[in-house]
C-alpha cells in the first residue's frame, strides 16, 4: 500500500484545482460578440487552445505536489528464531494397530489411522521446530529423518501403513533409533513421542535400558499407549465376506510410565481419539517454541514518477506557448 511521507502537501492539490477552474471560468466568460458564424468558430477553437497551457500548468502542479508528499511502500520482512527443538514421532506400525477402537460415528478408522491425522495437526502446530518420524514394528523404520520441510514429512508420514515391517513390537529398539537420530543433532531441546499398542516383544535392547541412554543424551520421552480398556474390535476377512472379531487390548503401562519419568516425561493412555488428540495438545503446550522475531522494514520511493511526468507536462506547456500559442496564449 502507498503512504505519504509529508501528506501535508497534498493539500496544494485542491487549491490548484480550484485556481485552475475559477481562471478557466474567467477566460470564457469575457466573451466578445461576433457578427458572422464562421468567426465565432474561429475564436472558439482558440479559446479551448488558450486553455490548454493552464490545465497542464494545473496538472504540473498536482503532479509536483504528489512528489513533494513523498509516496513510499513499506515491505516488512520479519525473521523468526526458533528456539531449537527437535522432535522425533516414533509410531507402533505392527498389526495391533488395524483396531478400530478409534473409530468415530461418522468414520470407520483404524488406530494407525487416527494417529497418523492427530500427528499431521501436530507437526502444523510446530513450525519452527524441525520434526522426524520413526515407525517401528518387528524393528524400527526411519521414515523422515528431522526435516523443517513439513510438507515432506507429511507425505512420508502418510505412507506409513500396517504391514510395511515384520511382525512384532520393538519398542526398546524404536527408542534407541529415536535417541540416536536426536543425538546427531545439536539442538536445545529434545523429545521423543513414542505411541504403542502393545508390549514389548522384539528387539534387541529393552525399552528401559535403552530410555536410560536416551535421557544419558538429554532426550525426553513422553509415552502414550493407545487403545481403549477391554476389547478392541478388528475387521477380519474370511471366506463370507468381512466380520469383527474382538481382541483383548494389552498395553505395557507399568513399562511405559517407566520409560517416561525415567527421562522427566510423561505417560499418556489414549483410549478414543479425543482422547488422543488432547494428548498431544497437551504435550505441544507443555514443549512450546520460544521464537525471536527481528522485523525489517524497506521503503520504495516513488517520487521520481509523478516528479518526471511533472518535468514533461512542463516542457510541453513551454514548447506550446512558444510555438504554436503564442500569438493566442
Amino acid at each position: 500500500m502507498i503512504k505519504f511521507q509529508y501528506p501535508i502537501f497534498l493539500l496544494i492539490i485542491p487549491i490548484v484545482i480550484l485556481l485552475t477552474i475559477l481562471k478557466l471560468k474567467k477566460k470564457q466568460s469575457s466573451g466578445i460578440g461576433f457578427s458572422e458564424l464562421t468567426l465565432l468558430k474561429v475564436a472558439a477553437k482558440k479559446n479551448h487552445l488558450t486553455s490548454l497551457p493552464y490545465i497542464l500548468r494545473c496538472l504540473t502542479l498536482i503532479l509536483l505536489s504528489l512528489a513533494l508528499a513523498g509516496p513510499i511502500k513499506e515491505n516488512s520482512i520479519e525473521n523468526n528464531e526458533a528456539s531449537g527443538i527437535d522432535i522425533i514421532v516414533a509410531i507402533d506400525v505392527s498389526g495391533s494397530m488395524e483396531g478400530l477402537d478409534f473409530s468415530t460415528k461418522r468414520e470407520k478408522q483404524t488406530r494407525l489411522d487416527a494417529v497418523k491425522k492427530v500427528v499431521k495437526e501436530f507437526i502444523d502446530s510446530r513450525p519452527n521446530d524441525r520434526i522426524g518420524v520413526v515407525a517401528f514394528a518387528g524393528a524400527p523404520y526411519i521414515a523422515s529423518p528431522l526435516t523443517l520441510d513439513h510438507s515432506w514429512l507429511i507425505k512420508r508420514l502418510d505412507m506409513l501403513q500396517t504391514g510395511m515391517i515384520e511382525g512384532g513390537t520393538a519398542i526398546g529398539s524404536a527408542i534407541a533409533s529415536a535417541s540416536n537420530s536426536l543425538n546427531r543433532v545439536e539442538s536445545k531441546s529434545k523429545i521423543v513421542i513414542l505411541l504403542t499398542d502393545g508390549e514389548n516383544n522384539s528387539g534387541v535392547i529393552e525399552p528401559r535400558q535403552a530410555a536410560e541412554a536416551a535421557n544419558a543424551l538429554g532426550v525426553k520421552i513422553y509415552t502414550v499407549g493407545a487403545g481403549k480398556e477391554g476389547k478392541a474390535p478388528y475387521e477380519v476377512n474370511g471366506f463370507f465376506g468381512s466380520d469383527i472379531q474382538y481382541v483383548d487390548v494389552k498395553i505395557d503401562e507399568e513399562m511405559l510410565t517407566d520409560v517416561a519419568t525415567s527421562t522427566g516425561g510423561l505417560y499418556f493412555r489414549a483410549k478414543d481419539i479425543n482422547s488422543l488428540e488432547e494428548i498431544y495438545n497437551r504435550i505441544n503446550k507443555m514443549e512450546k517454541t520460544t521464537r525471536v522475531s527481528n522485523k525489517t522494514v524497506l521503503y520504495k520511493y516513488y517520487f521520481m514518477i509523478p516528479l518526471i511526468i511533472g518535468f514533461l507536462l512542463f516542457l510541453i506547456e513551454i514548447i506550446l506557448t512558444s510555438t504554436k500559442l503564442r500569438r493566442v496564449y
